[in-house]
């Protein structure tokens, strides 16, 4: 994919500023595709009427230059979607939410992101995300590549944990230097669908964009190795409770889902994950006590089993190694429970 800033587009031909919203690369192998549809099939609650209009107003362009909307989307071309005002996203607005603090001191912030917070505004979630909060209690955060006050990374909106914020603009390009050099700590722990067989091992495999569901991620081998951004995870099983195993995840690399995405990769899809499935049952019995059991569990923890546990990284002034662990959140530790309860009745 291209880059994906959102910034100001300066027009040429004099006209008012339009602001890029939305940009997409196409896969090499892209077959002949209308705009309209291509951009459906990426767009979150697109309407083919709405992208019309965009394509009529000259709002779409491709390779930097406006298209109708039955141009044929080619590989490689590079479509944006542009509009007069500024992406919601760029419109903070901040919100007095309470946030968990673990550690601040004048350069650094670590936090413990509760389930349910969206880290940054984005399409859908204009409010209530952390970076609203941050910017409510926090003045003069600096700007990360995409104009985020004090984002050097994320996690998910239903994943918990750890996030460290940069207070400073040299905390900022400290702390950032780190993530790209693959240098912080950063372990997680989840619950996963199966009995994982080995102990622990390695997963490696390209992640990108999947080609037909395009809110999923999905490894690429091979000769499709190109499609995907190398991603590598080190996972240790933790507890084995029949049906499902409890693991720790430590990643080499930070791609996006990519523990969701690694794990599934290996037959083992978190736990009421819906987004890869596994909100299913995917292992386990056709007992109708087995189903009233899971979906109970479902009801304990209504999200996947995933949270940032331990964060480590070097303190941009101090240059000492720190490190903070949370705790296991109270709803994994429930469905936990649950099941270490059935597990000692499992037989295989």
């Amino acid at each position: 994919m291209a880059n994906f800033k959102e910034e100001e587009i300066e027009e040429t031909d004099g006209s008012d500023d339009l602001y890029e919203h939305f940009r997409f690369k196409a896969d090499k192998g892209q077959g002949a595709l209308r705009v309209d549809k291509y951009l459906m099939n990426l767009i979150e609650k697109a309407t083919r009427n709405k992208i019309q209009k965009a394509a009529t107003a000259g709002n779409i362009h491709v390779n930097g230059l406006p298209v109708k909307s039955n141009y044929k989307v080619k590989g490689n071309d590079v479509v944006t979607v542009l509009f007069e005002h500024p992406p919601y996203e760029f419109l903070l607005v901040p919100e007095n939410l309470p946030i968990d603090i673990v550690y601040e001191d004048d350069t650094v912030l670590v936090v413990n992101k509760q389930p349910g917070m969206v880290v940054h505004p984005g399409h859908g979630n204009y409010s209530g995300t952390l970076i609203n909060a941050l910017t409510y209690h926090f003045e003069n955060l600096p700007n990360n590549s995409s104009n985020r006050p004090g984002l050097v990374h994320r996690i998910d909106k239903d994943t918990s944990g750890l996030l460290v914020v940069a207070k400073t603009e040299e905390a900022m390009t400290h702390l950032a230097k780190q993530f790209f050099d693959k240098s912080t700590e950063r372990e997680y722990v989840a619950l996963v669908w199966g009995n994982v067989e080995e102990d622990e091992g390695t997963i490696e495999g390209n992640i990108g964009r999947h080609p037909k569901n395009r809110l999923q991620n999905t490894v690429y081998e091979n000769d499709d190795e190109e499609k995907g951004k190398p991603a590598v995870t080190h996972y240790k099983v933790l507890e084995r409770l029949g049906y499902v195993t409890f693991v720790s995840c430590r990643l080499e690399t930070g791609r996006t889902h990519q523990i969701r995405v690694h794990m599934k990769y290996i037959g083992h899809t978190l736990f009421n994950d819906e987004r890869y499935g596994g909100e299913k049952i995917l292992k386990g019995t056709t007992f109708t006590k087995y189903k009233q059991f899971v979906d109970n569990c479902f009801k304990v923890l209504p999200r996947q089993a995933l949270h940032a546990r331990t964060l480590g990284f070097v303190h941009p002034v101090t240059n000492e190694f720190m490190r903070f662990e949370c705790p296991i959140p109270e709803d994994i530790e429930a469905c936990l429970e649950k099941w270490r309860n059935y597990s000692q009745n499992f037989k295989e």
